[in-house]
């Protein structure tokens, strides 16, 4: 089975970092906001008891992704010059489909956020424009897509 390469710009990258710090520093500290509650009360399992334990669980498993990320990511740069009249991750592509024309980045898929106009190597969309330049017309389920400019703007 392949790894997974997570692909993110410097910005995420330093989100991550944050993030992974800001946790770990939580978990070694212990402060997970109260100490724990009893495990047991008449009998039965204390719900706020459950309730701790499944903070302390989710915690856990968003520091080992985070880690996970942090291990296996590969930074987004900008390609060579000769390499920038193809579509590839950190591009900027204006495109035209069914007379209507939209811009957006092609991106990792932690960073894809349709709305902000960012969308990801592994969407159908993003994947169909990866390789192709200006010019190019692309056909995915039945719209086609056509080229209208490529720009890097990422460091």
């Amino acid at each position: 089975m392949e790894e997974k390469i997570y692909h993110i710009t410097k910005e995420k990258l330093a989100q991550v970092k944050k993030e992974h710090e800001a946790l770990v520093a939580v978990e070694h500290s212990g402060a997970v906001e109260h100490e724990a509650p009893k495990m047991v009360e008449s009998d039965d399992l204390n719900p706020e008891f459950v309730s701790f334990q499944d903070e302390v669980g989710s915690m856990r498993a968003r520091i080992d992704e985070l880690e996970d990320i942090l291990k296996k990511h590969q930074l987004i740069k900008k390609p060579p010059k000769e390499r920038q009249v193809f579509v590839d991750l950190g591009a900027k592509v204006k495109i035209e489909a069914d007379g209507k024309k939209s811009e957006f980045m092609i991106v990792g898929t932690l960073e894809a956020h349709p709305e902000l106009g960012k969308i990801s190597n592994e969407s159908p969309v993003g994947a169909a424009l990866l390789g192709h330049k200006i010019g190019d017309e692309v056909v995915h389920e039945k719209t086609k897509y056509k080229i209208k400019s490529i720009k890097y703007e990422i460091n």
